[in-house]
């Protein structure tokens, strides 16, 4: 069953290994049992599709070109969860300029949890020169300003995590309060 919420694009935007795929996808889940009709982007998922480079004017075509598709499937009724660095504030802005519902979620993890979580060695390689222009090391990652939401994992666990998004949600009118049953499976 679709519920007869507004659709929406929740825009989950930080540092490499900030937690921004590990909570997008748990909201997905959550707003999918819920009965909205959604749709993940994740950003790595995506490239794999296209494969550009790092530099700047690649990152933001990367994050146009997945804001678009994202403003497209809003448009017809879906509700999109993307998770990306999306480093640039100018790129960000131009994707809440195409969506109708924007909600920007801020995974504001510091720079040192996301490099003790780093399990591939990204950042290590970054730092020694191996990984050019990568965001947070030697290539900048600018902020939101007044994202509609802030989330710290290194402070939050995934379930209040979860919950806040939820919640912003219910506010915005994207999805209605959880109707969900004790012990229902997910789908």
């Amino acid at each position: 069953m679709v519920n007869e919420h507004e659709a929406a694009v929740l825009w989950f935007t930080g540092l490499s290994g900030a937690g921004k795929t590990t909570i997008a996808t748990a909201v997905e889940r959550e707003l999918r049992n819920r009965g909205s009709r959604t749709e993940l982007l994740d950003g790595d998922a995506v490239r794999q599709l296209s494969p550009t480079g790092f530099s700047r004017e690649d990152r933001d075509a990367h994050v146009r070109r997945v804001g678009f598709l994202a403003s497209r499937l809003e448009h017809h009724g879906v509700t999109v969860i993307c998770a990306l660095i999306s480093p640039y504030a100018s790129s960000r802005d131009f994707v809440r300029g195409l969506c109708k519902r924007f909600v920007e979620v801020h995974v504001s993890t510091p720079l040192v949890e996301c490099e003790r979580r780093d399990v591939k060695g990204l950042y290590a390689r970054a730092r020694r020169g191996d990984i050019p222009q990568f965001t947070g090391i030697d290539d900048p990652y600018e902020p939101p300003a007044t994202p509609e939401l802030t989330i710290d994992t290194s402070v939050m666990m995934l379930d209040d995590a979860v919950a806040r998004v939820l919640r912003e949600c219910e506010a915005a009118g994207v999805v209605g309060p959880s109707t969900a049953v004790a012990g229902r499976d997910s789908e």
